[in-house]
């Protein structure tokens, strides 16, 4: 089974281009819902994450306001808590790949943004990258609802430049023109690797 990481920073139309895939019938891990899935009530990264951070979680599951207050800006905080929900989503990537070779999936993707950041590429047989200019990115993000400025700087921060992970991609699909474009560019990838 070949696998497919899939990233690219913040606002860049990752969450599009996984729709995309899933769509056309690639099985998608998505590493975000798995770390909110981990947090909710009754998620295996709630008890750590409240003996790390007391005051974090609220009715057996992460308050994941109060959690980004207690890690922003303090990168000791930040380093703590991904070693306790790193490992946990790595585990729930691997079950989600064994579940794909059980069913006889000939691809899968993994939906992570912070893929590179991680060395997650290492677990992939291909990378591809979503990417838009800075000025739709921006755009995007500030469009969402409880985005800042100044949030919006702290996450950039914390992920690779657009440029670099373009430049270590194996594929980029440009997301700055429209959706369609995006469509068509991932269907002939598939193409490509079927």
């Amino acid at each position: 089974m070949k696998v497919v990481g899939l990233t690219g920073g913040i606002g860049m139309g990752k969450s599009t281009a996984a729709n995309t895939f899933r769509r056309l019938g690639v099985p998608v891990f998505d590493a975000d819902a798995a770390v909110h899935a981990l947090q909710a009530r009754g998620g295996r990264a709630v008890a750590p994450i409240a003996a790390a951070f007391p005051g974090t979680t609220r009715d057996g599951a992460v308050d994941r306001e109060a959690l980004r207050r207690a890690v922003l800006g303090d990168p000791l905080a930040l380093k703590r808590l991904e070693a306790i929900v790193h490992p946990l989503v790595r585990a729930e990537e691997r079950r989600f790949l064994a579940r794909c070779r059980r069913r006889g999936a000939r691809l899968a993707v993994l939906d992570i943004p912070l893929l590179f950041e991680t060395g997650g590429e290492r677990r992939c047989d291909m990378v591809v990258v979503v990417s838009a200019p800075a000025a739709v990115q921006r755009a995007r993000v500030l469009a969402r609802g409880g985005m800042t400025p100044e949030r919006l700087s702290a996450i950039l921060s914390r992920q690779m430049p657009d440029a670099e992970k373009r430049r270590r991609a194996d594929v980029v699909i440009r997301t700055g023109l429209s959706r369609a474009h995006a469509r068509r560019a991932i269907h002939r990838l598939l193409q490509r690797i079927r």
